[in-house]
């Protein structure tokens, strides 16, 4: 794939350590941001396939390309010509926190034709980190 056309990236701390927050992540039943609702069937690994469903749209198929077990994932949306890639980062910052980093990017001979739903996922970026974060502290006090 080509070089990013457009990128955007926003980091929190959450009060969890990594494996914790890394556990709850990975688990897609956790991903809550309404109206989306998520599939994903099978473990957490490279290649495995997933689809987001909004109302009113044809699901989004997806797939985790790369995943560095506690470390890092990537999931790919493949488009016609281009990708949109989010990379999630958990990064201890000691005393059993972890700093959650999601870099977002847009690559591919047709991502000029994507840079308006690029612009849409900057927007909500801070307020979807913010809500993982909080999610995966209230789950961690849960426990």
């Amino acid at each position: 794939m080509s070089e990013a056309v457009w990128a955007t990236s926003y980091s929190i701390e959450t009060r969890a350590c990594v494996e914790f927050a890394w556990r709850y992540w990975t688990d897609v039943k956790n991903w809550d941001d309404p109206p989306a609702r998520f599939e994903f069937n099978g473990p957490f690994v490279a290649g495995a396939r997933g689809s987001t469903h909004l109302p009113g749209q044809p699901p989004i198929a997806w797939f985790v390309r790369h995943v560095q077990p506690g470390c890092a994932a990537t999931i790919e949306i493949p488009a016609d010509g281009a990708a949109m890639m989010f990379e999630w980062r958990f990064e201890s910052v000691g005393e059993g926190r972890t700093l959650l980093t999601q870099r977002i990017q847009l690559q591919g001979q047709n991502a000029q034709n994507y840079l308006g739903d690029a612009k849409t996922l900057e927007e909500n970026l801070p307020h979807g980190m913010k809500t993982m974060a909080s999610a995966i502290e209230r789950a961690r006090t849960e426990t």
